[in-house]
């Protein structure tokens, strides 16, 4: 593929933002004939602090002697890059709705909110705008297709909290690819409505697709397809590793975003696909570092599919970028860093395998136990107390409630072992890490609000935006 410049020149200078005076807003101006961009893939890592991002790193090379994809495009110089501004409407600190909503419909909206003005204006997600162009469009996810991210990209709604509801509201939309979780929201078994979706779907034409398996035979269909692989989140990738059963059954990432492009591909006019690696998020949310760095790199695997696929079509603009940080987790200064760190490199299970394996009946013993055998790590007979203290009031009927789960009290323990610790257990407000390859790219100044992404990708492929969401000159405000 022909190399471009890592930034080109253009006519863009800066304006105020809503929120942060002097704060950047992109209007993308000066599109280059001949650099059009026919599909566009969306990547999100949703929740990555840049420390997820180093660590994921640092690991791959320590693991497996090699750079992580993400960086290794840094390291070749074969993207632009910039950071981004991800404030919402109503907060410095975003949530993912608000997140996806700015780059989806292009206006900061109220965390919670997907694509609706707190005056209630509706504002048409990029993903209905790309469709109605007549190209092909899709979602991947590692959490359920009607969360916040992928909800962003495809609806509007003043609340992400129904995700029922949302599973409905995509049905009018006819999007080519839906992969995912979220089985619970489209199954009438499950759902507290006992509305067949699946069926729905149906009967507008889709294939649908409950397991990895059946993902694989409906390569090639060329019905819409639709797929939700587990009732809620995708397991952990580190969890999936080491069972078989979730290795046959529920495809990665990067599968997901294989299958996904092979059907989207086969649009003459081109598409738009966004890939959203979700429980980097609730791993961190979770304080869970083993989950947290290899969902990391279950997602930079799908970027390899991504940059692969764009590299041989050389018409295809891949954006890579986060939608907020969160926990902001690192690697920290001590004599037993290096040591500390190794551990990543050796553990079987996540803290979610290990917490919820465990009941109120242990003995410290055989929390001791359960963690060294998951994760390599020896804790004290009193740090095994601590942890189970957690479990004397749990209600123990079906599953435990995650949030109950001591979380937090694990990863305070751990960070005596690996050296890595947490700033918090939620999102923070952070400037995150963009990237863009391919063409287009030359449009993405060095600092951006997360708003300025929707009417790039419009530019970027040509479909230019309505009188309704033209794109004014941009101009330099007075000093």
């Amino acid at each position: 593929m022909k190399r471009r410049d890592f930034f080109r020149a253009t006519s863009l200078t800066a304006v105020g933002s809503t929120l942060i005076p002097g704060g950047s807003s992109l209007f993308a101006a000066g599109k280059q004939a001949g650099n059009t961009a026919k599909n566009i893939i969306f990547m999100v890592s949703d929740g990555m602090s840049t420390g997820t991002l180093n660590m994921a790193s640092l690991l791959l090379r320590q693991k497996e002697g090699r750079q992580s994809n993400w960086l290794k495009l840094y390291e070749q110089n074969l993207v632009s890059r910039a950071l981004m501004d991800t404030a919402s409407a109503s907060s410095l600190v975003t949530d993912s709705a608000a997140a996806s909503s700015a780059w989806g419909g292009g206006v900061r909206v109220k965390n919670g909110a997907l694509n609706v003005s707190a005056d209630g204006t509706e504002h048409t997600p990029i993903l209905q705008k790309f469709k109605a162009a007549g190209k092909a469009v899709g979602c991947v996810t590692s959490v359920p297709i009607t969360h916040a991210t992928p909800a962003g990209f495809s609806i509007t709604s003043k609340s992400r909290g129904d995700q029922s509801e949302i599973a409905l509201l995509y049905l009018p939309l006819k999007f080519d690819v839906m992969l995912g979780g979220g089985q619970q929201y489209f199954d009438g078994a499950k759902r507290k409505d006992h509305k067949d979706v699946y069926s729905q779907f149906i009967q507008q034409g889709y294939t649908v697709v409950k397991t990895r398996q059946e993902l694989i035979q409906a390569a090639g269909t060329q019905k819409p397809l639709i797929g939700a692989f587990a009732d809620d989140g995708l397991p952990y990738a580190l969890d999936r590793i080491q069972d078989s059963t979730l290795q046959a059954g529920t495809p990665t990432l990067a599968e997901l975003t294989r299958e996904a492009i092979a059907k989207l591909k086969q649009n003459k006019n081109g598409f738009v696909l966004q890939v959203e690696g979700g429980k980097v998020d609730w791993a961190a949310h979770a304080n869970d570092a083993a989950a947290l760095l290899y969902d990391q790199i279950a997602f930079d695997d799908a970027i390899k599919v991504a940059i692969d696929f764009a590299e041989a079509s050389e018409d295809t603009l891949v954006i890579i970028t986060t939608d907020h940080g969160n926990s902001n987790p690192g690697l920290f200064y001590d004599d037993k860093a290096n040591a500390g760190f190794d551990t990543m490199q050796h553990v079987k299970y996540t803290n979610e395998w290990v917490l919820s394996g465990i009941t109120r009946n242990f003995s410290a013993a055989q929390v001791i136990e359960r963690l060294e055998a998951a994760q390599g790590i020896a804790i004290t007979k009193d740090e095994a107390a601590s942890i189970l203290s957690h479990y004397t009031n749990l209600n123990e009927e079906g599953l435990y409630n995650p949030y109950k789960l001591p979380y937090h009290e694990l990863a305070q323990i751990q960070k005596n072992y690996t050296c890595i610790s947490w700033a918090g257990n939620n999102h923070s407000a952070d400037y995150v890490e963009l990237a863009a390859f391919g063409p287009g790219r030359e449009l993405l100044p060095p600092f951006v609000k997360n708003t300025d992404l929707h009417n790039l990708m419009l530019n970027a492929t040509g479909v230019m935006p309505t009188a309704a969401h033209a794109l004014p000159k941009r101009h330099r405000s007075a000093p």
